[in-house]
């Protein structure tokens, strides 16, 4: 038998291994983590008849980056009502003009977090400003958008519309929400094309809530929206805020989660920290302050069980 030179052998174990490596480093990862908190509000004064201590804006959102960090989790959402607008009750609000800079200052804060910050538009973020200078003052290409990270995908939603599609501006008030024609086309062609990623949608007014005084959902088109989520059939779970009380509902297979908020209500911060695992379709929310902690699962196909 002929012998094969060691020299040979060395290099085709260098080989076997440079390449076991390679596979090694390609490979997606199937566990993702993430902090998301909602309703910051931030502001330099008090809003006494909201009970919302907004001059513990710097406080408890330091609370939230020094966590994610200790934690070192992928990625942060805040999911909207980052500002809280000119506008509080109980107090003078001053002088409106200072809110693009409350939103700087804000912005700064939340760059604490040593990773990735994502944001979803609040019906507050638009009270004074409109969306080219939230997108000018936060640096954000654009108020809706999509990312992948490990093996998932990402949608934030941008509800911060009028029922004609208009794009809500310097509004001074108003809760409801709306998403557009062009932005649902772009969601539904976003989730068919991650058609085998499970999907998180974050997004600021609840998509699961109908508001019995106005006889409608508190998003004019849910019912439409809703549907797109519920044929993609990749879709896992929408994180929510608005509300500023903690839930969880599930319904046509999806898990709707309505955050507690980080302002101060007479109330300890609250957030959460959430894991992913495609591996074994299963997500555990970590919450603090207000927000309960709790798991759930899909399947392979992305629908609750």
């Amino acid at each position: 038998m002929r012998r094969v030179p060691v020299g040979v052998v060395l290099c085709l174990l260098k080989l076997f291994v440079a390449l076991a490596l390679a596979a090694s480093a390609t490979q997606t990862p199937s566990s993702v983590s993430f902090g998301v908190f909602t309703d910051l509000h931030a502001h330099d004064i008090d809003s006494p008849l909201e009970e919302k201590w907004m001059t513990h804006t710097a406080e408890r959102l330091a609370l939230f980056t020094d966590a994610m960090n200790a934690q070192a989790v992928d990625f942060v959402v805040e999911l909207g009502d980052f500002v809280n607008g000119w506008i509080v009750f109980g107090a003078d609000p001053g002088d409106p003009s200072r809110i693009p800079g409350i939103l700087a200052w804000a912005d700064g804060l939340y760059g604490a977090f040593a990773g990735p910050r994502y944001r979803v538009v609040g019906n507050h973020d638009v009270f004074n400003l409109d969306k080219e200078e939230i997108q000018r003052v936060l640096g954000l290409p654009s108020t809706s958008s999509s990312f992948d990270a490990g093996s998932f995908h990402f949608v934030l939603l941008d509800a911060q519309f009028g029922p004609d599609g208009s794009s809500l501006a310097t509004t001074y008030s108003g809760v409801a929400g709306f998403i557009p024609t062009a932005e649902l086309a772009w969601l539904r062609d976003d989730l068919a094309a991650h058609a085998d990623r499970p999907t998180i949608v974050f997004v600021h007014q609840m998509l699961n809530a109908y508001i019995e005084e106005w006889g409608r959902p508190l998003v004019a088109n849910q019912p439409d929206v809703v549907r797109t989520l519920e044929e993609a059939g990749n879709v896992v779970a929408i994180f929510q805020g608005h509300d500023h009380r903690a839930a969880h509902e599930v319904v046509g297979g999806i898990h709707y989660i309505t955050l507690a908020a980080l302002v101060d209500r007479g109330t300890p911060p609250a957030w959460a920290t959430v894991t992913l695992d495609a591996a074994t379709a299963t997500a555990r929310i970590e919450g603090v302050g207000l927000q309960p902690s709790f798991s759930f699962s899909w399947n392979a196909e992305g629908d609750a069980p």
